[in-house]
């Protein structure tokens, strides 16, 4: 019955969900959503040990050190700390980010910098296969029945096993983490690009 009861939410959830592109309807974090592996570090925290919990993977856990991999790692962070902002259209501070916001400050704090607007930064770097994907690369949708280009964008903070975590802006719950797995989010996906 239980069983039954999440399947029936997460069907709801996954129709209900939105981008910066889309309508305002509800979207659920995959922080909240039962039975995920997903723990996220804060700022400061050191990548996962040996002795860690297999269950708590960790950014770039399965990736060796390098520099480009701690610049990945940092962008990641810069995003993270955004986790909750609310949506706001044009944004790029804590008072309020829409999706390119994000990922164009993320980027930025690092001193890289990106075009600003979602379908411009589809331009950047090359296109790649979900399964190569890495934390760090970037995910663009197109939303909405009408819109024939790329309008939202995401950036990969984790991949697990049959799945792909990655922080965006929706429209309803501002920064939050999502899964390519959740039908709305699977159903927009475009494409997967590598900046760096």
């Amino acid at each position: 019955m239980m069983y039954m009861k999440r399947t029936l939410l997460s069907i709801l959830v996954s129709i209900a969900l939105v981008s910066c592109g889309g309508s305002k309807k509800a979207t659920q974090s995959v922080s909240s959503v039962e039975n995920t592996r997903y723990t996220a570090p804060k700022k400061n925290s050191k990548i996962a040990s040996s002795e860690s919990s297999k269950s708590e993977l960790i950014y770039l856990s399965e990736i060796k050190e390098s520099e480009e991999n701690r610049l990945r790692f940092n962008i990641i962070n810069n995003a993270r700390q955004y986790e909750g902002t609310p949506y706001k259209y044009g944004g790029t501070t804590e008072k309020g980010m829409d999706c390119s916001g994000l990922v164009y400050t993320s980027f930025l704090e690092e001193g890289i910098s990106i075009p600003r607007v979602s379908r411009h930064i589809a331009e950047e770097g090359k296109r790649i296969k979900t399964d190569e994907a890495i934390p760090g690369d970037l995910l663009f949708f197109i939303t909405g029945r009408r819109s024939k280009q790329i309008n939202h964008v995401g950036l990969v903070v984790d991949v697990l096993p049959g799945q792909i975590l990655f922080i965006h802006s929706s429209t309803s719950q501002g920064v939050i983490v999502s899964s390519l797995n959740e039908g709305y989010w699977n159903n927009a996906f475009k494409e997967a690009r590598r900046i760096m």
